[in-house]
């Protein structure tokens, strides 16, 4: 097939997407994509950006993937009739209705109900977990319940019937040639790769290590999450009170080296209050570090049972800040002993690309299939 990739928003966890769909897809795909900045103007604008650059693209496509920030039935318009019956799929890496905000700013309910109309203009919605669907189905009637009529409840039925959860492709075969690094530890490392802002919950992540630091343990960090704007005050109170015990801080731009890192930490720990998948904690327990992680969101249908409470290893899911810090000064005391590698590299090795893939290209040609029968 012959696939239109819409990409308003290429950063983050969407480039990664776009990036490993391209390299890996047995299709031919021809991406349209606008910068990572202004999120609101790409949804709210981008789709005219988007329809002038495909004016200037000669190719017939059979099928439209496009992401959770494009404005999809304005493309749809804006282009109009050249896609008016090609089949499109919205791939949800997020929704405005569940995303969380900061501390006193009030949802816009303008770029909630551009993913609704998206929803329902799509052929067919790919959420990024299972926990992702669950949490948008179960607020669009909250959501809808707020318009004085026409509410239009009953499409909520129509959205959960073309709906399904494919986990994202992550690019970890690339990991299996770096050395191990860890094995020359001479105290554990802690590492922190997720995003730092606000949803990340980084102040208890460093309220834990504070208090295992005051409580006597031994630890090393590696810093390397990215940031899209101001990093958090905190982060600047952990590089002052650890120094040199910091092996790394700040983004990594070059994979050798975030692999390095990854295959250099014993423990991965998330605070999250919220996230629609776990990319980077995927990443690191796929490179062997012991994850610590929330008993929420994503991450119970990514952890095999068995994993989640081991009779000789330490466990993985924590229910409080407190049960976190006992957990932790448990492991980094080495009371208890982290997971074997090659168990972590079991946990998600399903979700490299090379598998992802065949599993999502076989949904796009279902469902341009169907679409052609719908037009015969």
């Amino acid at each position: 097939m012959n696939i239109l990739f819409l990409e308003p928003y290429l950063g983050g966890s969407h480039k990664a997407f776009l990036d490993g769909f391209i390299a890996n897809s047995r299709h031919k795909v021809t991406a349209v994509t606008m910068s990572d900045r202004h999120w609101k103007w790409r949804m709210s604008g981008g789709s005219l950006t988007l329809s002038e650059k495909v004016s200037r693209i000669p190719d017939n496509f059979d099928l439209i993937l496009c992401s959770s920030m494009t404005n999809l039935p304005a493309f749809i318009a804006l282009t109009n009739p050249r896609f008016a019956y090609t089949p499109s799929v919205m791939y949800m890496h997020e929704n405005q209705l569940t995303m969380p905000l900061p501390e006193g700013e009030e949802r816009d309910q303008t770029y909630c109900y551009i993913n609704f109309l998206s929803a329902l203009t799509a052929d067919e919605l790919l959420f990024s977990s299972m926990f992702h669907y669950k949490s948008f189905i179960n607020e669009l009637p909250l959501f809808l319940q707020k318009y004085s009529d026409h509410k239009h409840k009953e499409q909520i039925d129509a959205i959960r019937e073309k709906s399904r959860v494919v986990h994202p492709g992550l690019q970890l075969k690339e990991h299996n040639s770096t050395p191990e690094y860890r094995k020359d530890n001479d105290v554990p490392v802690v590492v922190w790769n997720q995003r730092w802002e606000f949803d990340r919950n980084p102040e208890m992540f460093f309220r834990i290590m504070n208090r295992l630091d005051d409580a006597g343990c031994s630890f090393k960090l590696i810093l390397a999450g990215d940031h899209l704007f101001e990093k958090p005050p905190e982060f600047a109170q952990i590089r002052k009170r650890y120094g040199n015990r910091i092996i790394h801080y700040g983004y990594v731009e070059d994979f050798d080296h975030y692999s390095k890192l990854l295959h250099t930490g014993d423990i991965v720990v998330s605070t999250s209050r919220y996230e629609f998948f776990c990319t980077a904690i995927m990443e690191a327990v796929y490179c062997g570090c012991h994850p610590l992680l929330p008993n929420a969101m994503t991450y119970p249908e990514l952890i095999p049972e068995p994993l989640r409470e081991p009779l000789l290893h330490a466990p993985v899911f924590y229910y409080s800040e407190d049960d976190l810090f006992s957990k932790m000064k448990n492991l980094l005391d080495r009371n208890t002993k982290p997971l074997p590698v090659n168990t972590l590299r079991g946990v998600n090795r399903h979700l490299d690309w090379s598998r992802q893939i065949l599993k999502l290209d076989d949904i796009l040609e279902e469902v341009a299939e169907q679409e052609k029968q719908k037009s015969v």
